[in-house]
């Protein structure tokens, strides 16, 4: 698959996404008015929507056999969705002025500037609480499996353990051991875990999905060294947030480790080898190459 057809593609599939998500957020009853909106304004305020696609793409990439998937594909959309506020609701968090301080996401407002820090946390509150209503109610036969995969990648030893020990590390003696630790919870987990619950909702055996959770988190740490990179040498614009805080705050990187040339090393090598990894596992076919395409441009992009 070429660059262009897979961004047609990309491109495609994010509108599939955000019309879900609009419609899922839309029709919720009950939440208050400033409260709706604040949540509407972090999850329909763009982005690469690539953790929802990767469980979308995994799904398709291991339905095509003899083995029935748990649920149709308009159920996988709806997980997939609930993926999407989850990981918004970690981006509200994050942003706030307890954390990272950060007044631009997306190319927009951060909800607190937005709107005002208790309304942040409240929004992020209620998507988190969403999102599991909403998986819950999609995953079929394995809901409680899908459930269990999405909050422990979520939870306290994965992306909120992974914050902790990211802000503990703040202008502390750091090697790469420990990046790699902090890497692997904040951000890696959730991303391991996307693909993970897409084997999961089309039924694959348990040792592929375990196989394909490990390739996820080498992924994963190559997506995070991405940003590692972006950070000190691309602009506000091409990334839609604030650039050069990882500097700023003494964060732990790759980067700040051994420097720029050895972190972008660094971080081909977890790709190459998370997709290489992969390749085995996937059945053939368009739908994983597709796939794969899109997991190679985790870590090969400018944004």
């Amino acid at each position: 698959m070429d660059n262009r057809e897979l961004q047609d593609e990309l491109s495609r599939e994010r509108q599939v996404v955000e019309k879900a998500l609009s419609s899922l957020l839309r029709k919720q009853k009950g939440i208050p008015d400033r409260l709706k909106e604040a949540m509407m304004h972090s999850l329909l305020g763009g982005g690469k929507r690539l953790r929802p696609i990767l469980l979308l793409w995994t799904y398709d990439a291991f339905s095509g056999g003899r083995r029935k998937p748990a649920v149709d594909r308009a159920m996988v959309l709806k997980a997939a969705c609930a993926l999407e506020m989850l990981h918004t609701y970690s981006l509200i968090h994050d942003d706030l002025p307890a954390m990272d301080d950060d007044v631009l996401r997306r190319g927009r407002p951060t909800c607190h500037v937005e709107f005002d820090e208790a309304t942040a946390i409240l929004a992020g509150d209620g998507l988190q609480a969403l999102a599991f209503t909403i998986l819950a109610g999609s995953g079929g036969s394995v809901a409680g499996e899908l459930v269990q995969v999405l909050g422990q990648a979520v939870g306290p030893a994965g992306m909120v353990g992974g914050q902790q020990e990211d802000l503990d590390a703040e202008d502390q003696e750091i090697d790469a051991r420990l990046v790699r630790r902090i890497h692997l919870g904040k951000t890696a987990a959730l991303l391991a875990a996307s693909l993970e619950a897409g084997a999961l909702l089309a039924r694959a055996p348990v040792e592929i999905r375990q196989n394909v959770h490990r390739c996820g988190l080498n992924i994963g740490l190559a997506f995070q060294g991405a940003d590692d990179v972006l950070d000190v040498t691309a602009t506000s614009e091409q990334l839609g947030k604030s650039t050069g805080k990882d500097q700023a705050a003494g964060k732990a990187t790759w980067v700040r480790v051994e420097g720029l040339a050895k972190a972008r090393v660094r971080t081909a090598r977890y790709g190459n080898k998370g997709l290489m990894d992969l390749s085995v596992i996937l059945p053939k076919g368009a739908a994983s190459e597709r796939l794969q395409a899109v997991c190679s441009l985790m870590w090969n992009r400018d944004r």
